[in-house]
């Protein structure tokens, strides 16, 4: 009498592929793999910008940054104009900026919602308040001559690029926010003595 079939699987076991190599002789659908790699470099493109005011802000791809609703702020006496105090993210304290002020923007409609934006982590960690999420924006165009920016930005902008007639500012906040944090110092001193 012949086994079933069913009984005989130890004898091809043997002749099966371990997980790995079976997984390596996949072999995708036509056109799944290319459809794929489009999407991966279609997100790898995207930047993420977003608005103070008239200005469009890019964030730095390196930079971790995240958006917060906006939050309990703790202020703190004799500081300066644009720096409005600290606020607690997961217990680590984080300045907190308002870009308007600072750079000279008309200041924000009362009522209207508001949103921080943290860039980087632990002491290096900054906030500032922004108009709404961030976008992202895939079809930026280099632009070749920079509109009229406030002076307090103007170092800190190397590039410019556009999309959909809106203009986008490469935004270095590191260095903004070191020469923001150099004079607020100095003003903090002389207000002591």
């Amino acid at each position: 009498m012949e086994q079933p079939e069913v009984y005989r699987t130890e004898e091809r076991a043997a002749d099966w592929l371990s997980p790995v190599a079976a997984l390596a002789h996949f072999e995708p659908p036509e056109g799944a793999h290319q459809a794929a790699v489009g999407q991966v470099r279609q997100e790898m493109r995207a930047r993420y910008g977003f608005r103070v005011g008239y200005l469009g802000l890019l964030i730095n791809p390196d930079a971790g940054s995240e958006v917060l609703d906006m939050t309990q702020v703790a202020t703190l006496p004799n500081m300066p104009p644009g720096f409005l105090g600290l606020i607690n993210l997961r217990g680590n304290l984080v300045p907190l900026y308002e870009l308007r002020i600072l750079l000279g923007i008309a200041q924000r409609p009362a009522g209207t919602a508001t949103r921080v934006l943290v860039f980087g982590q632990g002491e290096q960690a900054v906030g500032v308040i922004i108009d709404d999420y961030p976008r992202a924006l895939t079809a930026l165009r280099s632009l070749p001559n920079f509109p009229q920016l406030p002076e307090a930005l103007e170092k800190h902008v190397p590039a410019g690029f556009v999309q959909d007639d809106m203009v986008w500012m490469e935004f270095d906040h590191g260095t903004f926010f070191e020469e923001i944090s150099g004079t607020a110092s100095r003003q903090i001193d002389a207000a002591l003595v």
